[in-house]
Formats: C-alpha cells, structure tokens, sequence
C-alpha cells in the first residue's frame, strides 16, 4: 500500500476536496504521501471553499474557489519563505488545508438552567429559552490558528458546546439590559434577536467565525408562574364573577341530572345542584338590613294587624293592646302575651305596671 501511495504521488498531483452532503467537517488536511507537492501540480478549490498552505507550521498562501497550477508566480509568500529565487523544480514538502467556508445551519441553542431578570411589574423572575443560529467561517487564517491547529479533520461538534455557551451568555446579558417586561417578550423576539446577533458577533469573530443568523422559538416561564397568568386571563375573559358564578351552579344541575343511577339519582342530583345555586346566590348577593318585624295582635276577640313595632308602641300607648294581648309573629311556636315578648317589653317600658287588686 505505501509504496502504491508513493507512486501515485509521483504521477498524480491534484490536490482537491470533495466533502460530501452530510458532511460537517469545517477543516480537512489533504494527505499526501510525505507531503510533497511537485511543481505544475493541480489545485481545485471549489466554491464553498478556501485552501490554505501550512510550511514547517507557518501560514503561507490562501486560495480562494478556482483552479490553479502551482508554481512561484501564485505562490508568492511559500516562495519566499522556502527560498526559491529562480523557480523550482524537486518537489516540496507543504500542508494543505481546506476550509469549508459555507454557512452552517439549523444550529440549536438553549439555556441549560433558567436565567434570573428582574421584570418591573412581576419582580425577580427565571426564564428559559431555545432557538436557532447559522454560522460560517470568515477568516480561514484565524480559524486555522485559533481552532484547528494540527487536526487532519475539524468537525462542527468540535466547537457546539463553545458556541452554545456563548451565546446564552451573551443573550442572558441581552435580555437583562433590554428591560422588556416578561408579558411583551413574545410580541420582541424580532427585537432581542437582533440585539444578540450584534452582541454575539464580537466574541465569534476572534475564532474566525460569523454569526450570520440567530433566532428565538421561544422563551418560557416556570410552570406556576404561567399557571398564574392564565388564571389572571381567566378572570379578565369573565370578568362579571357574579355571573360566572350562576353560570357554573347552572352548570352543575345540568351535569346533576346526567346522574347514571336512574331517575331519582337526577332528582337528587337537581336538588343538590339548586342548593348548591341557592348557597353561591347566598354568597354573591350583597348582604342588606333584616326585614322589619311584624307581629299579629288578639283583639276582642278576633285576629287584627299585621302591626310593625311603631304602630304596636302606638297601640300600647292609646291602651288598646296591653300586657295580656296575645300576640305572635313568623318564627313563633304559639301566641304569647306581649308582655312576654322580648322585642315588645321595651315598648311597655315607659306603661306603670298594672293596679294591685284591692
């Protein structure tokens, strides 16, 4: 096998790439028996890519997409740095690297563990949020310096976990200094994307990378805290509570006589749901003063009134209903002399109390 390598090295030289559509490599070596490059040999550098030329660890020349054949005159810092003042001849030994220069997409990001903002109407509060981004490489030299180095094949999940993180730091300062209240983040998310895209840009450039695209899907709350606000939606949907209230004992008749245990069990069922009205009308309706008292009075004889307390102090008065009339009102067992009677005893207060009998 090496020495099929060596003669396919000395017969064949073209240098080129082919990634394939899965692909998610960023940087590839191409490999070359001992690295030698002869002089006339052919680079293919197709588009989506750049090619970079590494002497002895030292950048030399970067192509861009193109066909050339390698010689001093498209090669002029290699040239420089191996010395050839008259051309070359002998092959040379020389690291080709290409980069992949397309725009990655449908990259994923999200917060690990909630970011704490203070929200001016709910207070301190934790959020979550996720989204996508798209990147490229801008700068194959500082790319190959500051992450590739010696990798023979530099791959995306190589750098995820970096990017990841600095973007949900970059957003968490984001989202702490835009000052949008928690309720009006949804209707902001064109907004905040682009306020993290001019954050974030910064700290990829000095990997060589650009962040050409960034998005958020979503931004969520803690369960209780959203469990809260539809409740408060509720409320402001329904808004009368009254109503609601005879809405939902209606509703709970309706449901009583579905009862499956027969006709009485939906008689019984109605009832507890009219009780069940009853006690919310009970509870809904403003409580108000008692209704007066009214009383009945035996007079020679015969039923008369009905009195309320003024008229029977007026009656007690002019000496027509004494201590011995018998009187009852809603709520008593029998008739009982007004004398008796608690409400009526003030009212004979201001009376002297009968004769003595001689």
């Amino acid at each position: 096998m090496a020495v099929m390598d060596k003669l396919r090295g000395e017969f064949i030289d073209i240098i080129e790439w082919t990634e394939s559509a899965q692909s998610e490599v960023l940087a590839y070596r191409f490999p070359r028996y001992q690295n030698e490059i002869k002089m006339g040999a052919k680079l293919v550098v197709r588009e989506g890519q750049n090619a970079v030329f590494v002497n002895e660890g030292q950048l030399a020349d970067i192509y861009n997409p193109g066909t050339y054949t390698l010689n001093t005159r498209n090669m002029p810092i290699l040239t420089t740095l191996k010395g050839w003042k008259y051309g070359f001849s002998a092959p040379f030994k020389a690291e080709v690297y290409f980069i992949s220069m397309r725009q990655w997409t449908d990259r994923k990001w999200g917060t690990q563990n909630p970011i704490m903002m203070r929200d001016a109407e709910v207070g301190p509060i934790r959020i979550r949020a996720f989204g996508t981004y798209a990147f490229h490489v801008s700068d194959p030299q500082i790319f190959l310096r500051q992450l590739v180095v010696t990798d023979p094949s530099f791959e995306s999940y190589e750098i995820s976990n970096q990017l990841r993180d600095t973007i949900v730091s970059r957003f968490s300062d984001v989202i702490g200094t835009a000052k949008i209240p928690i309720l009006d983040l949804a209707g902001n998310y064109d907004k905040i994307s682009k306020l993290a895209l001019e954050t974030i840009s910064p700290d990829l450039q000095t990997l060589g990378l650009a962040l050409t695209l960034f998005y958020i899907e979503n931004i969520s709350l803690p369960p209780e805290v959203e469990e809260a606000l539809d409740t408060r939606s509720k409320m402001g949907v329904l808004g009368d509570l009254n109503r609601y209230a005879q809405y939902q004992s209606a509703t709970a008749i309706g449901d009583a006589a579905k009862n499956p245990s027969g006709a009485a069990g939906a008689g019984v069922g109605i009832g507890a749901g009219i009780a069940l009205g009853q006690q919310m009308g009970t509870h809904l309706t403003p409580a108000g003063p008692p209704p007066p008292a009214v009383f009945f009075a035996v007079v020679n004889g015969t039923q008369t009134g009905p009195y309320d307390l003024g008229t029977l102090a007026g009656r007690i008065r002019d000496g027509s209903l004494t201590r011995d009339t018998l009187v009852w009102r809603q709520g008593m067992a029998e008739w009982t002399a007004a004398g008796a009677v608690a409400e009526l005893q003030p009212l004979f207060a201001a009376l002297p109390p009968p004769l003595p009998k001689p």
